[in-house]
């Protein structure tokens, strides 16, 4: 059979299955991200030739650009549905837990790695910054809901804002361990360098081109498209169209693309805050990451099948487990002390720290930047670690947002 026609169809079954599956795991419990996992294992299973290969580690730069392209749709999509405008008292329930709990996380896991699989700093490094951020591919069962939703919930406003800032905030712990291995390889590179460079430039340039083009085309589409009818428009691939010029001329400016994406999203949703085109801004992007997320969950699925957790043992099972139920948790609960928050709620914003395809795509990238003599540990772990992260969140979170939404969820406007 033609390979060709059989992804073609893989994918639009797939595809279509998407239209109904956020009300399927709204009735069962059950997040659609679990469904499609072993959708792809079963399908890699009985057609085990005839599909591409789906093993990360044997095409690390096709990995790392899909991972890349649903990561910045979904950062879009996220920025687009926050309603809350940005200030730090309002705001700072996500700065904390993307300052103090993921650096927190960060450290933790490397010297969990060190300590467990006697990996090199920078490996460990590595290892804990690529499981450190929330997920906003796989955490829209934790998230707000579209534009104007006239609900105030404290917790999933802080999963939403928090999966949408920290990709970028754990970017230059990425790129400090990709550092430390070119200095130990090849003697190139230096602290200082990366401090400048990949800790304050690249998160500047990030923070300006987000800003400014996003407010330059909320101005363009609700100020001018208002009052010259040749430049209004009512298309919600604006949004997809954004989320792609963003990030390509942010990485040419050789800043953090993931920080300008979510940046322009939010400025563009808060130009004209109650405009009703923010929903199909929305609703678009949405679908288009739904579709992309069928895939990439298909595909994850299928590497599992192809030897990748081969090398698993119990210290890395154990590392998982400690990482999912006591690491996270722990380091995002105590980054919130102080602020007036029900203890339940907290809790549950520390624990739903969800894995994803964030942190397939930062092992891909640096693996490319560098060499790292523990790859293929780190690969197992991670792997792991997300799969263990989809079954667990996946199974609890609509239920449990559903109960906490019903105690501490309030209507506004």
């Amino acid at each position: 059979m033609d390979q060709y026609i059989i992804i073609i169809s893989v994918i639009g079954i797939a595809a279509l299955g998407m239209a109904w599956m956020p009300a399927i795991s709204k009735r069962t419990g059950v997040s659609y991200a679990i469904i499609y996992m072993l959708a792809g294992v079963l399908i890699y299973l009985v057609f085990p030739h005839l599909l591409p290969n789906a093993d990360p580690r044997k095409h690390q730069t096709y990995t790392s650009h899909l991972t890349e392209l649903v990561v910045i749709i979904s950062l879009m999509g996220t920025g687009i549905k926050i309603d809350r405008s940005f200030a730090y008292k309002t705001w700072k329930t996500p700065i904390r837990l993307v300052t103090w709990g993921m650096l927190g996380c960060i450290g933790i896991a490397a010297l969990l790695g060190y300590g467990f699989f006697g990996m090199d700093v920078a490996s460990a490094l590595l290892l804990g910054a690529a499981l450190a951020p929330t997920d906003p591919v796989l955490a829209s069962d934790v998230q707000v809901g579209p534009p104007n939703e006239k609900l105030r919930f404290e917790t999933k406003f802080a999963l939403t804002a928090e999966a949408g800032m920290n990709d970028a905030f754990a970017f230059p712990f990425v790129m400090l361990a990709i550092t430390l291995s070119q200095m130990a390889n090849k003697g190139q590179g230096s602290i200082w360098e990366w401090a400048g460079y990949a800790l304050i430039l690249k998160i500047v340039i990030g923070l300006v081109i987000g800003v400014i083009i996003g407010r330059l085309l909320g101005y363009l589409i609700f100020s001018v498209g208002d009052r010259l009818e040749i430049l209004e428009t009512r298309d919600g691939f604006v949004a997809l169209s954004l989320t792609l010029m963003v990030y390509g001329i942010t990485e040419l400016a050789h800043g953090y693309g993931f920080m300008a994406v979510f940046v322009a999203g939010l400025s563009l949703r808060h130009y004209e805050r109650g405009h009703k085109l923010h929903t199909k801004l929305h609703d678009f992007t949405d679908q288009t990451e739904r579709i992309m997320v069928a895939i990439v969950l298909i595909l994850f699925g299928g590497s599992l099948t192809t030897g990748i957790l081969n090398n698993l043992t119990w210290p890395m099972v154990t590392f998982s487990i400690l990482f999912l139920f006591i690491v996270r948790p722990l380091t995002s609960y105590l980054s919130l002390f102080g602020i007036q928050l029900h203890s339940r709620e907290k809790w549950v914003i520390s624990f739903f720290g969800i894995r994803g395809m964030g942190s397939i795509y930062y092992l891909s990238y640096a693996f490319k930047e560098a060499h790292f003599p523990y790859a293929e540990q780190i690969w197992t772990v991670v792997t792991f670690t997300i799969l263990l992260s989809i079954f667990v969140h996946g199974l609890t979170a609509t239920t449990v947002m559903k109960r906490m939404e019903a105690r501490f969820a309030n209507e506004i406007g």
